[in-house]
């Protein structure tokens, strides 16, 4: 059945190195050749890891690398990248914006969207265990000039709305820096990859323009929040003014993310991207795998969804296992204290037997689960768990 599914959807399930040495029969070919041979002839293998630290670790897809071969491309700083320039339109498409940009990563594509809407000197409000203030470096700080004031993160991943409200600072006190912005993530990898409904972000949006904020949706992983709520993400950031997406996470590509807003929005985004060193030129080459990834890898997350689901239910079964938490791709546990190892040394143990995991805090461990994992591979890490935990 997994064999059929991926063949009816052209997706293998395979990964490939290209070497030096398996360049030299191509050396003399012409360039239709040498991108043909590239492309269909490359030699191919399988990691020799279940890597469940993070949906980052995906490989790109054969239809993405042969796409990438054959790229047309031109000088993107110059607007002249048609495959970009195809790749930013349908970003802006299925989002429901005016415009899109193409960046290097999700931590720029945040930070462009800081430096736009806010001005130095000014506020924003995050959640307190956001990807924003806990992993990007502290650049809203050090490159935008921008104070970060932070409220809660609660379980189910939102900020309460009186508390976002009482955060808001006074016009009439000059003491204070102005509020400009409010940014929510979505979906809240530190709260579990727990996703955020349409309509609690219709409610900050609402919230935002009567104070005359802007809401911008670190949406590194929105697409996951759309399946896990049966929606789209056009209808999930309607009420937004930017929102970045990742195309190097769960849909696969290997580099690279889109800002997406209005066309004064991206007009002045782009010159930030210039700004920050951000021009990539020729990056068609790049473009090409993010429009796989936009139109197909993003309508198969459930199944990601559903072996989280499989992986966390097994898991609860395990006596060493204290919590367990599942949302969308991810599995969140801790270790019981009375467990056969020490925590400190669960993921080397598990390494052994072929299986990665990433640890957040000193008992706390997380999963995440992406299109490399099969279901197979999930039953393979549960049997790793009970030979390493003795249950």
């Amino acid at each position: 059945m997994e064999r059929s599914r991926r063949e009816k959807e052209n997706l293998p399930r395979t990964s490939c190195i290209v070497v030096a040495s398996s360049l030299a029969p191509f050396l003399g070919s012409s360039g239709k050749e040498r991108k043909t041979q590239l492309a269909m002839e490359a030699p191919k293998t399988e990691s020799k890891f279940i890597d469940l630290r993070s949906d980052t670790v995906t490989w790109p897809t054969e239809e993405m690398r042969a796409a990438m071969a054959a790229a047309e491309v031109g000088d993107d700083v110059y607007g002249e990248d048609p495959t970009i320039n195809k790749l930013e339109e349908e970003a802006a498409r299925v989002f429901g914006k005016e415009a899109g940009l193409f960046l290097s990563s999700g931590t720029q594509g945040n930070l462009i969207a800081l430096l736009v809407h806010c001005e130095r000197g000014q506020e924003a409000i995050f959640g307190d265990i956001c990807h924003c203030i806990y992993y990007e470096a502290g650049g809203v700080a050090a490159v935008g000039g921008i104070m970060p004031r932070t409220v809660p993160v609660q379980k189910d991943g939102t900020l309460l709305l009186e508390d976002i409200e009482n955060t808001i600072r006074p016009l009439s006190d000059d003491h204070t820096p102005k509020t400009a912005l409010i940014c929510l993530e979505n979906t809240q990898n530190k709260a579990g990859g727990v996703s955020l409904s349409a309509e609690y972000i219709d409610k900050v949006g609402e919230l935002a323009k009567k104070h005359n904020l802007k809401l911008h949706i670190d949406g590194a992983r929105i697409f996951n929040a759309a399946a896990d709520q049966k929606t789209s993400v056009k209808e999930l950031t309607k009420s937004a003014d930017s929102v970045t997406f990742c195309l190097s996470k769960g849909l696969c590509a290997p580099v690279g993310s889109v800002l997406v807003g209005t066309r004064e929005f991206i007009r002045e985004a782009r010159r930030k991207r210039k700004m920050l060193g951000g021009g990539m030129r020729q990056a068609g080459v790049l473009a090409a795998a993010g429009l796989i990834a936009l139109e197909k890898m993003a309508q198969r997350l459930e199944e990601d969804h559903q072996h989280a689901k499989l992986l966390g239910d097994e898991l609860q079964k395990l006596s060493s296992i204290s919590r367990v938490s599942q949302a969308t791709n991810m599995v969140y546990f801790d270790l019981s204290p009375d467990a056969k190892i020490p925590h400190a040394e669960l993921p080397q143990k598990l390494r052994e037997k072929g299986v990665l995991i990433g640890g957040i805090r000193k008992n706390t461990f997380r999963m995440v689960l992406h299109y490399w994992i099969s279901e197979e591979h999930v039953h393979k890490t549960i049997a790793a768990f009970k030979e390493v935990l003795g249950n």
